[in-house]
């Protein structure tokens, strides 16, 4: 081959390269946006625009039953949407960048809620939910008789994930009092999968997620905000600083707040209807804050090693809620139980291949794109279970 036509070669191949590289991040755009459930044409019941640490309006009343929001992101921070009773979290959306907007479905029994408006030190708004038949007919259809079996064994996977949470937080806390860095980035790692798999429903008990997994970007002073602790903070000064200076304090706070959380477990009321939205939801967050990207705010690489081991915990928690809801969906609909089962199969085979794949290449684009397209499939089908099973 010649000189011009070696040349040649090398450009197709550099060409061809990129674009593999662009229809990989056009794939992954399209699959994360596809996820977000927002359009011009999809009237909600609710608009609520978040500017300036306040919602406009701040205090909204609505009839019981299933309400669709409609959060806008005025402000020039990224938001999260939440809508609270008491500490727990009835439903959310985050990561709202400035200038988008985002839908929010959620089924609302009557009374009086918060609603969170930005940062988290922005003042919150009211929700009333008021009494109505849509409400009132959602209820009656729930039976609990099918779900005891399920809930109880969820509960034991909540206290025994739970404990391991405390465990291995400890080792955290050990290594970094030890003043041994290599040993606290691994003991990090290990500590966040327990805290992965009970994420779904720990994620909803807002005062002790607030502490435990606050995120740098929804705190007024970021990384130096003095509500700035937990696991995250952990991360930053192992992983980012590259030193464990200042973390044990945050450490030992740490273990407290697990340990308090693990009491929380064994008491927090778990319904037929929470239960239920727990896969779909946690999915969602997922998908919404892109695989790597937010809860991998300090990683050298979208998706490393310790950020795949992450989602792959993550995915063990939503399978073990999907598997208890099998249980029950399966003498309704046999054929929606296996497409629940191949969705998660497709899923886990994405992180597989991931792992596989080496980060800089086009192949590990394409492994992102086709990782988030499947974990929207997978909510999709997580949205089908509930007219299955009997509660809308």
């Amino acid at each position: 081959m010649s000189g011009s036509e070696t040349s040649r070669a090398m450009q197709l191949a550099v060409a061809g390269a990129a674009v593999l590289a662009i229809a990989g991040g056009a794939a992954f755009w399209y699959a994360t946006e596809q996820s977000r459930q927002a359009g011009p044409d999809r009237a909600a019941d609710q608009v609520v625009t978040v500017t300036g640490g306040r919602c406009d309006p701040q205090t909204i009343t609505l009839p019981g039953g299933r309400r669709s929001f409609e959060i806008v992101n005025a402000s020039d921070r990224p938001i999260e949407w939440e809508i609270l009773d008491g500490v727990m979290v009835v439903a959310e959306r985050e990561n709202i960048v400035p200038g988008f907007h985002q839908m929010l479905t959620v089924q609302l029994s009557p009374g009086d809620y918060e609603i969170t408006c930005g940062l988290l030190s922005s003042p919150r708004g009211v929700l009333h939910v008021t009494a109505s038949d849509e409400a009132a007919a959602a209820a009656s259809e729930v039976t609990l008789r099918q779900f005891l079996g399920p809930l109880a064994e969820y509960r034991v996977y909540l206290v025994m994930q739970g404990r391991a949470a405390v465990k291995a937080a400890t080792v955290l806390r050990d290594a970094i009092a030890a003043g041994d860095l290599d040993a606290a980035r691994r003991a990090w790692t290990a500590a966040r999968l327990p805290w992965r798999r009970i994420e779904p429903l720990a994620y909803r008990i807002a005062d002790l997620q607030a502490v435990i997994d606050p995120q740098a970007a929804y705190l007024a002073g970021r990384e130096a905000d003095p509500g700035f602790i937990g696991y995250h903070r952990i991360e930053y000064g192992l992983f980012t600083r590259g030193s464990i200076e200042g973390l044990l304090p945050v450490a030992d706070r740490l273990v407290a707040d697990l340990e308090t959380l693990n009491q929380r477990l064994k008491t927090t009321e778990v319904t037929p209807a929470l239960l239920l939205a727990l896969p779909a939801d946690m999915t969602g967050r997922i998908v919404e804050t892109r695989p790597g990207a937010a809860e991998g705010a300090f990683a050298d690489q979208d998706l490393d090693e310790r950020h795949l081991a992450e989602l792959e915990a993550s995915l063990d928690g939503i399978a073990k809620l999907t598997g208890l809801l099998g249980q029950i969906v399966s003498g309704a609909d046999p054929a929606l139980e296996a497409e629940l089962t191949a969705a998660l199969d497709r899923v886990a085979g994405d992180l597989a291949r991931l792992r596989k794949a080496d980060a800089a290449t086009a192949a590990a684009g394409e492994g992102r794109a086709a990782l988030t397209r499947d974990l929207v499939g997978l909510k999709t089908t997580l949205g089908k279970l509930p007219p299955v099973i009997g509660i809308s």
